[in-house]
């Protein structure tokens, strides 16, 4: 009898042993799946964060960009009215210095004339 109880009892042992292993593989299996699961939420979170930031940081690059765009269109609108109101005086003054030369040219044309008729009206008289 002894030799039957004793690998009986092993027997049962080795159940008892596999049933034991079972519940730890069930119970580690469940914890890595936890940590699987865990591990990707947190993957999941740490990719959307980095896209978030990337998105807001683009954003902030368009936004700088359109403002140094309109700044720089600002910039030469203003360079190119004040060139042209530099131009405008230059024309302005270049009229001013044309008019003057007529006007001393029609002058001369006058004292010229003036000088000539007294000329001819002296030699009329002798």
């Amino acid at each position: 009898m002894k030799r039957f109880l004793i690998p009986a009892a092993a027997a049962l042992a080795l159940m008892a042993c596999s049933q034991k292993a079972q519940n730890e593989s069930a119970e580690a299996g469940d914890a890595i799946a936890a940590d699987a699961n865990a591990t990707t939420q947190n993957a999941v979170r740490d990719v959307d964060a980095a896209s978030d930031a990337a998105l807001g940081s683009a954003e902030a690059t368009m936004d700088n960009s359109g403002d140094r765009i309109e700044a720089a269109g600002d910039r030469t609108g203003d360079r190119i009215e004040a060139g042209a109101a530099r131009t405008g005086d230059r024309i302005g003054a270049g009229a001013d210095r044309a008019g003057a030369a007529i006007d001393k040219g029609a002058d001369r044309a006058v004292d010229a004339t003036g000088n000539f008729l007294e000329k001819a009206g002296r030699s009329l008289k002798d």
